[in-house]
Parts: C-alpha cells; structure tokens; sequence
C-alpha cells in the first residue's frame, strides 16, 4: 500500500517541478538557453491555412519581448468578424517605423492590411469604437482593385515569438537580423536603390514552429519556412528584382513559387492548391523531381512578364 501524501509534501513537490526557489518562480530552462531541435528537412508545401486578407495590427514592443500567447481587447474583436470573411490577425513590429499604437492600454493601434484582390492597405486607428467601420473598410479592400501605393515597397515579417517556441525566437531572430542587415548593406552601397523600398520586420506567432526559421512575404502573399541566414541575400536580391521590373503585387494561384525548396504557401489558396502548384514546378528539366530535402539557399527565379 503506497503511503498517502501531505499537502506540504505535494507541495514541495510541485515547487521542485516548477523551479521553485523560494520568493519568486524561476523556469528551469528559459527558451533562450534550450537547444532547438534540428532543421526539418522534410517537405513544406502546402502548410499554410486558406485566407484572404492578413492583417498585421502594429506592436510597440518586437515579438521577442511577447509572452507566449499574446492578445489585446482590438485584436480579439478584429479576429472574431476577420475569421467570418477570411482574414487573419497578427502583430508586427517594424523598429525603421514610428509606432502609432497605445498597446498599452489596449484602445488604439494602427494595422497594415494585404490581400489577394486589393494589396496593401494601411490603417492608422483601430478601436474598439471605430470597429464597424474598419470592418467595413477592410471588406471592400478585399474585393479590390490592387491599389497602386502596393507596389511602392515590400514588407518581410520573419517570426521571432521565442516565448511561443525556442525555434523561433533563436532561428529567426538570426534571419531576422541577416535580412536587415542585406537590406541595411545595400542601402548604404546605393541608397536611392530597391532596397530602400525593401522593409523588414518581425511578427508574432504564424503557425508551424518546427519549419523556423517563417517569413511572410507581402504583398506576394508568399510564406516562407527553413530559413537560415545563408539564405537572407538571395531573398532580398529576388526582391530588389521584383522591384525593378515592378512585379511587386499580390502572386495569383498559377505563379511560380518563390523558392521551391522554402516555400510552404500563397495567400488566397487552399493546402491542396498549394501542393499542386508546388508539384507543377517541381520537374526539373530532366523530367525527375529535384531531392526537397536539398539544403540550398537558392531561390528559383519566377518568369517574367
């Protein structure tokens, strides 16, 4: 018969599991000092959820500095009416912009908003008070047209909510900070150039921790995963090009994926539309499927209209 436990002896035992020290709690193992687990190598294509709209409500803080679920009062209105017409709600934080949120209080933040049909729109007040007209607003955004400020600039969020999972906050605070230092090099050799419409910043939780380092891609539409820092200077020169020949707009369901090797999928379309588009570029000239488990940071270059 096993002996029948105090509640003080429950007690120390809970405080040895929890890290208890007396005073205060202290985590055994902080995200920051855990070895991530190893690359996935595997294929990604088709990982990301159908949506039409993402809506990026502006943070002033990084999502480094975010505890491991994160919500405001706006955010938790917007979501509930953005999942009844396809939208997604997250937060970015961009340290080259001035921050037009009171996150703090949890009354007023500005958001950028992309979609398939209308590209990029940004919002500078959002409240709980002016919720059915910023509804109403991002709705007709939806059905388009692309405005034309959308392609003025490229944006590139890469998650780095560490306290949401170590594989993103350790791998994509490196990609993180390789784009911008790209961007940051490029603009110093010519700063009237691409790069300088090129802005790079980091988001909160987007799903699929085990393919860190994720980046978004908008107004592509385009989700990048198993990103390494290797890889942050033929993303931003794919970029620069795009710029260039002014195919910076949203990508429709029959354009080329960005990287095949990276790729995981597009705004406004579904998992299975992903896959077969990825399979549809997938043949090499030879006729064989190239190996995705290839570690190369080459990205495949898109034709051009």
């Amino acid at each position: 018969m096993k002996p029948r436990l105090s509640i003080a002896n429950i007690w120390t035992r809970l405080a040895q599991l929890s890290g208890y020290r007396g005073g205060r709690m202290t985590p055994k193992r902080p995200y920051s000092t855990m070895k991530p687990p190893e690359y996935y190598e595997g294929r990604i294509e088709g990982t990301v959820n159908h949506y039409r709209c993402y809506i990026l409500l502006h943070a002033d803080e990084p999502p480094s500095a975010f505890p491991s679920v994160f919500h405001t009062p706006v955010s938790r209105e917007l979501l509930a009416r953005a999942t009844k017409w396809g939208g997604m709600v997250n937060f970015s934080w961009m340290n080259t912009l001035p921050s037009h949120s009171d996150i703090s209080s949890h009354r007023r933040q500005a958001a950028t908003v992309f979609s398939t049909l209308g590209g990029r729109l940004e919002l500078p007040d959002v409240l709980l008070e002016n919720m059915d007209k910023v509804e109403a607003r991002i709705r007709l955004h939806l059905e388009g047209p692309v405005k034309e400020s959308t392609s003025d600039e490229v944006h590139i969020y890469v998650c780095t909510h560490g306290a949401r999972d170590c594989r993103c906050g350790e791998r994509g605070q490196r990609v993180f900070e390789a784009l911008a230092e790209e961007v940051e090099s490029l603009r110093r050799a010519d700063p009237t150039g691409p790069a300088a419409k090129v802005k790079v910043g980091e988001v909160g939780h987007v799903g699929g921790h085990k393919y860190a380092a994720n980046a978004l891609i908008f107004p592509h539409g385009e989700w990048l995963g198993s990103l390494k820092p290797e890889d942050a200077s033929p993303i931003i020169k794919l970029l620069c090009d795009d710029l260039q020949n002014g195919d910076v707009k949203p990508r429709g369901p029959v354009e080329e994926p960005s990287s095949l090797r990276h790729w995981r999928g597009r705004m406004g379309m579904t998992k299975e539309e992903q896959k077969h588009l990825w399979e549809s570029f997938s043949l090499n000239d030879s006729g064989h499927k190239p190996d995705p488990t290839l570690n190369t940071a080459t990205l495949s270059p898109r034709p051009r209209s």
